[in-house]
């Protein structure tokens, strides 16, 4: 589960598993590290892909662990190293909540995402199932003008809000922002984890957190495994204090 304490660095992998193995392999390890199975992703590969980053985060944890002992100030190092693997299965469910809540926990998943403009008795369906098995529950945010208004109409309240520029939006609509402006608002009415997703520049990173967000997302800088991968990663990290 995730920690109120912490701000989090959710990395979405979108691109091929082969890209997704690559940059895990090169990710530092950090609890503050949340590893998402991206929508395309998913949808390229099906459950298989949520399994296999799990896989490969697992293993680069268990390895680093297996190694710590060899090292000096053991329990020291080891504890920084003892972290459990979050996995983000980003389904965006529109419809039938319990099927793919169902299908996020049997493929590892920690978390599932559900749209903000989905039928609120699915919103309901997929919160009350993921707490029933242990998933924590993403409302995502994107194309819903007044997430307020979509949270006052819920029976329980998600884990976490998203709140979410689109891709499309950035690239066909300059004008539209990234929703800074709506942390504050949720922040005044209710006690909810919150993320904030549409930009990938360090100064999108800087501005999330100042506003108070408590995990941001990004894709577009660690889409493909690169040279510079470990670095950036590392770079992201500093700003998530």
């Amino acid at each position: 589960m995730l920690n109120k304490k912490l701000k989090y660095l959710q990395i979405a992998l979108n691109s091929t598993l082969e890209d997704a193995e690559s940059i895990i392999s090169q990710l530092p390890l950090d609890q503050r590290i949340i590893l998402e199975a991206g929508t395309p992703l998913i949808k390229n590969y099906g459950a298989k892909g949520i399994e296999m980053i799990r896989l490969w985060w697992e293993r680069r944890v268990f390895n680093e662990n297996y190694l710590r002992p060899f090292v000096s100030n053991l329990s020291r190092a080891v504890s920084k190293t003892a972290i459990a693997p979050y996995i983000v299965a980003d389904m965006k469910c529109q419809d039938r909540g319990l099927t793919e809540v169902e299908i996020s926990k049997r493929a590892g998943a920690n978390a599932i995402t559900v749209n903000g403009n989905a039928p609120i008795e699915t919103i309901n369906a997929l919160i009350e199932e993921s707490k029933k098995s242990g998933l924590d529950s993403m409302v995502d945010m994107m194309n819903v003008t007044q997430p307020i208004k979509i949270l006052r109409a819920l029976k329980k309240l998600p884990t976490v809000v998203m709140l979410h520029r689109g891709v499309d939006e950035e690239i066909f609509n300059r004008d539209i922002p990234i929703p800074f402006n709506q942390i504050n608002k949720l922040r005044a009415s209710y006690d909810v984890l919150i993320a904030i997703a549409g930009g990938d520049t360090m100064r999108d990173v800087q501005r999330a957190i100042f506003n108070d967000a408590n995990i941001v997302v990004v894709w577009k800088e660690l889409y493909q495994s690169s040279e510079t991968t470990a670095q950036l990663a590392q770079d992201f990290l500093k700003q998530i204090k």
